[in-house]
């Protein structure tokens, strides 16, 4: 038996950072992963992702030249093979990295295989045993495939497939308007295919206000997508084209079908009967305000915890641990901020509650919209849609959420992240003297046209 410092298995976006500090700290420390450093993130998530929607773009933007003037001889094709290749490279380029920077750590042991526990300080992993007092998880999550009619009998994609396609689908159906499904959407309208998304509930986005799911909507059927919700009865078969995809009353003759349902941890063979590790109903490991789970030194990190989807939200897991182990510091879960981002073009940024969620905690709350249609820098660059929207308390004067879905949303939104993070009331914000022309401009003239609702 192999004794270690710590054990950290799954080397997603806390794991190695975190890893990498206690050898900093003289540790010795086991990073186990059963496929590729870097998690989803690098592999079949931000990086390779963004990178698809960066080539899609490009794709719309010279179809749309000639209303900037700009002429472009024939037709705009998209070559598959090249914009999947260019993902890949920047998906291995970052592999490599963190290969790279492993390979010249002393203290640092890179193991490839399965982890499993054999006790609550103890992993068998390629038929041999690990143990350490501190065991960190930051094991991921995988799409969930929903029991839907006729799932077995098609071949369907999901989110982590897709990406690899080097062919354009003829029609693409996505079951499943949330984050995912429509960030993929849009991606292959704009190469070139026909595209229906298909949602079981009532809207797109469903965390969303109704107003920005609404002008999500709006955006994805002025690209010429498709768009079902309140679809009853998904359904699928194989027929001579494909797939027929039944939803309610409307059938699709699609060549490929995205499933983007969702996602689910990736606890359920790890063993963890065999720590005592407890999980809630949906698999996700229950872990208090720093990260501890039931277990004493056994921790759980990033999208396997239930308290954050995202790499940003797991890389502050590794932030608050790191903090709380090695700094002599005290920082919790609960202090972080919500905040997020969907890459449509334009996209949504997306911070603190939304005004449905104000409403409900019985606060007297202030809310200001602002179309993109008022906002110089989206006039000037021609892409006016979507809006702004800040919501505050009417009492403390506090910036209790917003969204800017819009022309640099992803980016404008970190004025207010940041202001939010430290405290800054809306009164004193609304103050501060922008660079123009700009999008973020436009956020103290949005926070001076708060009123009470």
């Amino acid at each position: 038996m192999k004794s270690f410092d710590a054990i950290v298995i799954g080397a997603g976006q806390a794991g190695p950072f975190l890893a990498a500090r206690m050898v900093e700290k003289g540790m010795k420390v086991a990073l186990i992963e059963r496929k590729f450093l870097g998690g989803t993130c690098v592999n079949a998530g931000c990086m390779p992702t963004k990178t698809l929607v960066a080539s899609a773009r490009a794709a719309h933007v010279a179809r749309s030249a000639a209303a900037y003037g700009v002429n472009i001889e024939g037709a705009i094709a998209v070559d598959m093979k090249v914009v999947r290749a260019r993902a890949e490279t920047v998906t291995m380029n970052a592999r490599n990295g963190l290969i790279g920077w492993f390979a010249g750590m002393d203290g640092m042991s890179v193991i490839y295989g399965h982890a499993h526990f054999e006790g609550p300080n103890t992993v068998s992993v390629n038929g041999e045993a690990l143990t350490a007092p501190r065991i960190f998880l930051n094991v991921g999550a995988r799409p969930v495939i929903p029991d839907l009619p006729g799932i077995d009998d098609i071949d369907y994609l999901t989110s982590t497939s897709i990406i690899h396609l080097d062919t354009l689908p003829r029609h693409l159906a996505v079951i499943g308007g949330s984050y995912i499904g429509l960030e993929f959407a849009q991606m292959y309208r704009r190469f070139g295919a026909e595209v229906s998304v298909i949602e079981h509930g009532p809207k797109l986005a469903s965390r969303e206000d109704e107003d920005i799911s609404d002008a999500i909507a709006e955006i994805l059927r002025s690209e010429g997508i498709d768009v079902h919700t309140d679809a009853g009865n998904i359904a699928l078969a194989v027929n001579g084209n494909g797939v027929s995809v039944t939803a309610g009353a409307a059938t699709i003759d699609a060549s490929h079908v995205l499933i983007a349902t969702g996602r689910k941890p990736n606890t359920d063979d790890l063993g963890l009967d065999a720590a005592g590790v407890a999980t809630d109903k949906r698999g996700y490991i229950t872990v208090d305000d720093k990260l501890a789970t039931n277990v004493e030194g056994i921790f759980a990190l990033g999208d396997c915890n239930g308290r954050g989807a995202f790499t940003h939200t797991s890389y502050n897991d590794f932030e608050i641990a790191a903090a709380n182990l090695l700094d002599d510091d005290d920082r919790k879960v609960s202090s972080r901020i919500p905040a997020y981002a969907l890459y449509i073009d334009p996209p949504l940024g997306r911070v603190g509650m939304t005004e449905k969620q104000a409403r409900e905690t019985g606060r007297k709350i202030m809310v200001s919209t602002r179309p993109m249609s008022r906002v110089g820098r989206a006039n000037e660059r021609g892409e006016t849609k979507g809006f702004m929207k800040v919501i505050a308390d009417a009492e403390t004067k506090e910036i209790l959420g917003a969204a800017i879905l819009g022309i640099e949303g992803d980016e404008v939104i970190h004025g207010l992240i940041d202001a939010m993070n430290a405290g800054t009331t809306y009164p004193t914000l609304k103050w501060s003297v922008p660079i123009h022309p700009t999008v973020s401009e436009l956020i103290p003239t949005l926070l001076g046209d708060l009123k009470p609702v």
